[in-house]
């Protein structure tokens, strides 16, 4: 997965929005403007934290190589995934980002859940 298919991917799923917010270098996707995938516009090779269930956080370094603890992340919750090095199934890759976003979206308070229920 390129960044453009990150990026495309991302943008599809609901009241998810772009931003820069650390600088021109560090793409981010927000839910609800609460982050759920960063990824670095210069680093190769290419790669995305992805926040998961701290019970699959282990489970998914051990089962991939290219699944490496949070970079400048809270390394119970977040993992940094290689995502171009061909190690890694498509379909795992699109379960974290769909995981990652479920795990910030349950976390979302009640009210801004049912608003975020309401978009199209």
């Amino acid at each position: 997965m390129n960044i453009e298919e990150l990026r495309t991917y991302c943008l599809s799923k609901k009241g998810v929005i772009e931003d820069l917010p650390f600088g021109p270098e560090t793409l981010v996707f927000k839910v609800m403007d609460k982050l759920f995938v960063l990824t670095s516009l210069t680093f190769q090779p290419f790669r995305a934290n992805l926040k998961m269930d701290p019970e699959l956080v282990g489970e998914y370094r051990d089962k991939f190589v290219d699944v490496q603890p949070g970079y400048h992340m809270n390394k119970k919750h977040w993992n940094t995934v290689y995502m171009d090095n061909g190690t890694i199934p498509r379909k795992e890759l699109l379960w974290m980002i769909d995981h990652s976003y479920e795990q910030v979206v349950k976390g979302l308070s009640k009210k801004m859940q049912e608003e975020l229920n309401r978009l199209k």
